[in-house]
């Protein structure tokens, strides 16, 4: 299983702090892999990983142009209560990144 360093993760995401949500939405559903690259019903099942969801993640938004834009649109607007798979992690990930992500904004995980 691999460690990811959220600290690093999140600092990662400072450059689109300023960034309107309406403008990363517009990107990421514009350009995000996701929209248009899958049917949901084609979405691939990986058994017997270790972490599957982490696998699925991986599998899904290789080499999506806008990971790091996606990621932090959904941290914005789903912030703890995040799931499935956005900015190739999955929520637990996810979760785990959020109150870095937060104390790095200045706040305070909710």
């Amino acid at each position: 299983m691999t460690d990811y360093d959220y600290t690093e993760m999140a600092a990662q995401l400072d450059r689109y702090a300023d960034v309107p949500d309406e403008v990363l939405n517009e990107v990421v559903t514009r350009d995000g892999l996701c929209f248009w690259a899958f049917e949901r019903a084609d979405m691939p099942e990986l058994p017997g990983q270790e972490t599957p969801d982490r696998e699925l993640a991986a599998h899904m938004c290789a080499g999506c142009p806008v990971i790091d834009q996606c990621r932090e649109l959904e941290l914005r607007t789903a912030g703890p209560d995040t799931v499935g798979v956005w900015g190739a992690l999955p929520d637990t990930d996810r979760r785990a990144l959020y109150p870095v992500w937060t104390r790095r904004r200045g706040g305070e995980a909710r």
